[in-house]
């Protein structure tokens, strides 16, 4: 029998679901770690996926 297959979120086209990532800037912490910035994807605004397309509608005749 076949199993219902749920609906699949639109996942984001600029960052494949990965919305916030950690970049390092070149610089150590006194502690010896990677000095971090963190950045957002502007398209999704961090929440990894897009809100889907609004559909066509023809009018007139």
């Amino acid at each position: 029998m076949a199993q219902p297959t749920p609906a699949r979120a639109r996942i984001c086209r600029d960052c494949d679901g990965f919305p916030v990532v950690a970049i390092t800037t070149g610089l150590r912490n006194r502690d010896g770690s990677r000095a971090t910035t963190p950045a957002t994807c502007r398209t999704c605004q961090g929440h990894g996926h897009t809100a889907p397309a609004a559909a066509l509608v023809r009018a007139g005749r």
